[in-house]
């Protein structure tokens, strides 16, 4: 399916349906994700290989292979590469608008903020 590359590393879809989606992400280490929150899904992430920091709201978790991370509609989050391989994770998107316009940034080392 759909497959994005991004400066933090990339991601694929791997399936998609009314009100869910399924991608595979792959970050590259050192980077992170932008720091971010959605009005219109919650978001699930299993780690599958790697090691990191999942920061959601105003806690950072470490995480490694089999780590599982539970995002709220309108959580703050982050997921960051600490390590020196690929941080891989599966995320599930759930809610009623799953658009890449729906990423509200609040911080990004790439000059993507929304604000």
């Amino acid at each position: 399916m759909n497959h994005e590359e991004k400066p933090w590393g990339n991601y694929r879809v791997l399936h998609k349906e009314q009100g869910f989606q399924v991608k595979r992400v792959e970050l590259n280490p050192g980077c992170r994700l932008s720091l971010q929150k959605h009005a219109r899904r919650s978001e699930k992430w299993t780690v599958i290989s790697g090691s990191g920091v999942a920061t959601l709201g105003a806690k950072e978790n470490p995480v490694r292979k089999g780590s599982f991370i539970d995002i709220p509609i309108n959580e703050t989050h982050r997921l960051h590469n600490t390590g020196s391989d690929p941080l891989v994770i599966i995320e599930i998107q759930l809610g009623d608008y799953l658009g890449e316009d729906d990423i509200v940034r609040l911080q990004d080392d790439f000059g993507r903020t929304s604000q």
